[in-house]
């Protein structure tokens, strides 16, 4: 059995701005993924992790985070080619710079405690903010068992 396969590596970041709101993306343009999340995207080949979520967050919101803190990963396999997706997910509290919004979509501050209720929240997003939202939750991954999808959090 081989010991190594094809990964697509990306991130995400909750944003948070100490009162309470966090910075959601209104995601746009020529991906499948659309509606509101947090701010991410690829890791560029033979770039390390923490360093992709910093140029990310800078490149879609213009804000530069500072200490970003891994606070999980959600995983899946891609049903078109199979292949493995990983999305590291950080939480920032510590930034600069002025908000912009990018190509990627609008970005604004929206109360956390209202998020889940807004409606507009990209497919599959709610699932994975008790990894963002909760310390003992940490994974999120599905598993596909006679055509059903089950969502794990551990």
């Amino acid at each position: 059995m081989p010991k190594t396969e094809e990964v697509e590596l990306t991130n995400m970041c909750m944003i948070c701005d100490g009162k309470g709101n966090v910075l959601v993306q209104d995601k746009v343009g020529n991906s499948a993924w659309h509606g509101w999340n947090f701010p991410g995207g690829h890791v560029e080949k033979g770039e390390y992790i923490t360093p992709s979520v910093i140029r990310e967050v800078r490149e879609e919101t213009g804000l530069t985070i500072e200490a970003p803190r891994l606070c999980g990963i959600k995983e899946f396999h891609k049903e078109k080619d199979g292949k493995r997706f990983i999305v590291f997910l950080y939480t920032a509290g510590q930034f600069s710079g002025e908000l912009k919004s990018s190509e990627e979509g609008t970005v604004f501050w929206y109360p956390l405690a209202k998020l889940q209720q807004s409606g507009k929240l990209a497919d599959g997003f709610e699932e994975m903010l008790p990894v963002f939202t909760t310390p003992e939750i940490s994974e999120i991954f599905y598993i596909t068992n006679d055509d059903l999808c089950d969502t794990v959090l551990c």
